[in-house]
């Protein structure tokens, strides 16, 4: 279902616009997010007073003077608790609005306080990656009860879908174009097909695990050996030669008849049971640090690693813990990177069943281990810009065709980079996150913000798209202009 205004009225656009007048303390400990969200209400008719990490005293003495509503905006979950518990404690009531990552300390947050909105930096800026990953054609795709709202490019209007959270499983986009072969004429045998199954599956086994796949095939393969040579040689009905070779595989014994048997058999199984001992001992080894250590990734089941048809997440902060967790909840296979061993998000993807590998997202060798070039999307996430920069340029040289997604922050770096590589989709975390919560500190309440044809937009729970450059009116003779600049990205819901 989907609804459309590709030319709304000024009286329309201007739904959801904030007071003039209001003022805002911004309590900050990241100068770039704090900087972002104080020009947002300063650009839509309020006052900002931006507090980098203040004391006690000083946000008494601010709190002194009369305040509309005060933001808290951290990455730090303990650092945005304290600072949203000292500004209820010194001005009780106040509309605040805290950005908190644990849901269970939001949860916890929001009863105890009712006049605190807690947001998530994350959820912010995970719609339009979403978006990015899985259909370009949306500006963002936001998970909602047992659908997804869809905000659809469209030129310079905007349409709104509600789709099923199914709908997005498969890529078929990446299918046409991995399969090219196919439509002109050119069908893969299915034995090629499933042996290239077979060795990316191999491929994208750690070490531990290729050690514990094969030392138990090549077991295997003795054990099939030595029962053919039992039936054949040794003239024994195959289920006593079954019984011997399993004696065999298991150091308890051989068969009584090899003791009769030629010379050439008595050789090579001598051989073989040396090295059987061999392969016995690794396989034990294996499995036992299977066990007994913390594996991130398994060789079968949920945790295994991805093939076909994925998205690879490189960076597994926050925000790639959060986005990795949407597509599996969208049914999308997803395999997550991180660098640090010691990561904090770690243990919350390993009880969400999301694969990590430890590694540099930029090595050539990991991501053709991850199968990149059939991917859906690989979405670089990690807070610093340039790592996420390397990464997109060694998979741009590793899969040409791959569609690529980049946290930026808006720096220069960026956009100098952009200019000399074909980078991918940015999401720009910094602005969009510094306009959520600029909006929702002057109590205009979005559903999210997103970046589309290069206009900053907002969409509400009435299901309206608004273009807040027509919240910019309060500059004088402007307001005409950027009224009649932005009505026509106003969009509304219909039957």
């Amino acid at each position: 279902m989907s609804s459309q205004i590709p030319h709304a009225s000024p009286t329309d656009a201007r739904l959801h616009a904030p007071t003039a007048g209001q003022r805002i303390v911004i309590i900050e400990d990241d100068e770039a997010l704090g900087r972002s969200a104080a020009a947002c209400v300063e650009r839509w008719g309020g006052t900002a007073y931006r507090l980098p990490r203040p004391d006690d005293d000083t946000l008494r003495r601010r709190l002194q003077h009369p305040v509309d509503a005060i933001a808290v905006v951290s990455r730090d979950d303990i650092v945005a608790l304290r600072y949203a518990l000292l500004a209820e404690h010194l001005e009780p009531g106040v509309r605040l609005v805290v950005t908190l990552f644990d849901r269970t300390v939001a949860d916890e947050v929001s009863r105890t306080i009712p006049n605190c909105t807690v947001l998530s930096m994350t959820d912010a800026i995970v719609p339009s990656l979403l978006a990015s990953c899985l259909a370009p054609q949306y500006a963002i795709l936001q998970p909602l009860d047992s659908e997804v709202v869809g905000v659809r490019r469209e030129g310079v209007t905007t349409a709104i879908e509600h789709l099923p959270r199914r709908s997005l499983t498969t890529g078929a986009d990446h299918r046409t174009r991995s399969d090219h072969r196919t439509h002109s004429g050119v069908r893969p045998r299915s034995g090629v097909r499933s042996r290239s199954t077979l060795t990316s599956w191999f491929r994208s086994l750690g070490t531990s695990a290729k050690v514990l796949v094969a030392s138990f095939t090549a077991l295997l393969l003795a054990l099939a050996v030595d029962v053919t040579l039992g039936v054949l040689v040794l003239h024994e009905p195959w289920p006593d030669a079954t019984w011997n070779a399993a004696r065999t595989l298991t150091t308890v014994g051989s068969s009584p008849h090899a003791e009769h048997g030629p010379g050439w058999y008595k050789i090579f199984s001598a051989v073989s049971m040396l090295g059987v001992l061999v392969l016995a001992a690794v396989f034990t080894a294996s499995v036992v640090d299977r066990f007994a250590g913390h594996r991130m990734t398994s060789i079968l089941g949920a945790r295994s690693i991805p093939r076909r048809d994925h998205v690879i997440v490189v960076g597994l902060g926050q925000v790639g813990l959060r986005l990795s967790a949407q597509l599996r909840d969208l049914g999308v296979k997803v395999v997550a990177v991180e660098r640090n061993p010691q990561a904090a998000c770690l243990p919350l993807a390993r009880a969400r069943d999301i694969p990590v590998i430890l590694g540099r997202g930029g090595d050539r060798f990991l991501l053709e281990r991850l199968s990149v070039h059939r991917a859906r999307a690989l979405a670089a996430v990690a807070s610093d810009g340039l790592e996420n920069i390397a990464v997109a340029v060694t998979t741009r040289a590793i899969a040409a065709d791959q569609r690529i997604v980049l946290r930026a922050g808006g720096d220069e770096v960026t956009t100098e980079s952009r200019s000399l590589f074909r980078i991918g989709a940015v999401c720009d975390f910094t602005h969009i996150v510094g306009t959520f919560v600029a909006a929702s500190v002057l109590d205009t309440a979005p559903r999210s913000v997103f970046v589309a044809g290069g206009r900053t937009c907002a969409l509400f729970p009435d299901d309206r798209v608004v273009d807040l450059a027509t919240w910019d009116a309060r500059r004088g003779g402007q307001q005409t202009e950027a009224v009649e600049d932005a009505v026509d990205l106003a969009s509304s819901s219909g039957g």
